[in-house]
């Protein structure tokens, strides 16, 4: 890749203020050719110069439907990923940091999921018996897997249709990688918890005995949001001993004992929602990153309504953060400039077959 005109290290000391000017200009320099797609998690500093916001789904659509020449995304690497798959072929996406991964993501990797495919051939016949879903926050070549084994992708906000969807494939599913959001949806869909196995891919047969694979209806990789892994039930019954009358929502990348302590359960877009139209006076404990929570009490506290985040420790996503006012003008200067930064590009032959499980998961609607 060419050396771009503006390097980096030029904007690394650049206040957040210069940076939130230069950001202006070069969007107004850029306008019509470049769109800015932001996630409800990235920081205040960033989300407000995106032109278009949302959580996976909506912004997975989004991309799909921008006609934009680039589209940056300012969320984090798989996300940028599925931008690049779903948009035409003349348009390019860029990630302003390429060090903005997910952490979740990391624990599914294409190795370890075709290893766990073998060993489910020496008990079942997987092509024929399991519907393989990823969650979004997976790299392009899980998609492509899922892809090519009939499988699909799902999101927060559609897990429960997607796993419907998959039951009228095959009788069993793989979910992967994270494990709160399987066991959550499968619980709405009424399976019982003894017929949803944790597979450790750390152990030979993911620790599992023939027995147990037989028996499981979903078979959930044991990966975690490290986010949304800090909530507690406890933190949940110490505000309702302050507050009896309160409200609790969280994601279900949540923990199985917090979603069932909580009223409400849904995606990033779910929970601003419900939220936004709640009653004026209300108060609610809400589940999921700092980010989000902190720009949601600032939209809603005017109407009276009160908003807590439910840990008692900073739980921000670390890696989405590393999307930071310098890098997004770094970004947009080179792009007015006639230069790019950090393309993300999935190699064809991931590309086609994520696509097909993405397809597959955009004709099913959310519940």
């Amino acid at each position: 890749m060419a050396v771009p005109a503006l390097a980096f290290d030029l904007y690394t000391s650049l206040e957040d203020e210069i940076c939130d000017a230069r950001i202006r200009a070069a969007k107004e320099k850029l306008k019509g050719r470049a769109v800015i797609l932001g996630h409800h998690y990235q920081r205040e500093e960033v989300y407000r110069h995106a032109d278009l916001t949302g959580d996976s789904l909506k912004l997975s659509r989004l991309a799909s439907q921008v006609n934009a020449e680039t589209i940056v995304f300012c969320g984090v690497h798989f996300m940028a990923e599925v931008a690049d798959i779903l948009s035409r072929p003349e348009q390019t996406v860029v990630l302003p940091d390429l060090a903005a991964g997910c952490s979740m993501a990391d624990m599914a990797n294409l190795a370890k999921v075709e290893k766990a495919w073998r060993e489910l051939a020496t008990v079942l016949e997987p092509d024929e018996q399991i519907t393989p879903i990823t969650y979004i926050n997976s790299a392009a070549d899980l998609k492509a897997f899922c892809g090519r084994h009939g499988g699909i992708v799902c999101t927060s906000t559609n897990a429960r249709g997607i796993l419907e969807w998959a039951f009228r494939q095959r009788q069993k599913v793989l979910f992967f990688p994270d494990q709160h959001l399987g066991r959550w949806s499968g619980y709405q869909l009424g399976v019982p918890l003894d017929e949803m196995a944790e597979w450790d891919f750390n152990q030979p047969m993911g620790g599992l005995t023939k027995e147990q694979i037989r028996k499981a209806k979903i078979l959930l990789w044991n990966g975690f949001c490290s986010v949304h892994q800090m909530f507690r039930p406890e933190h949940i019954d110490n505000f309702k001993k302050k507050y009896p009358d309160a409200k609790v929502i969280c994601h279900p990348e949540c923990a199985f004992e917090v979603c069932l302590k909580s009223d409400y359960v849904g995606s990033t877009e779910f929970i601003q929602k419900t939220v936004h139209a709640a009653a004026p006076g209300t108060r609610w404990l809400v589940g999921t990153e700092l980010n989000l929570v902190n720009r949601l009490h600032e939209e809603v506290k005017r109407k009276g309504i009160n908003v807590h985040f439910m840990s008692p420790m900073v739980c921000m996503c670390s890696t989405m953060f590393r999307i930071d006012p310098q890098h997004l003008a770094w970004t947009l200067e080179n792009l007015s400039e006639g230069d790019m930064v950090n393309r993300i590009k999935v190699p064809e032959s991931d590309a086609k077959q994520a696509k097909t499980a993405l397809e597959r998961m955009l004709e099913i609607p959310a519940l």
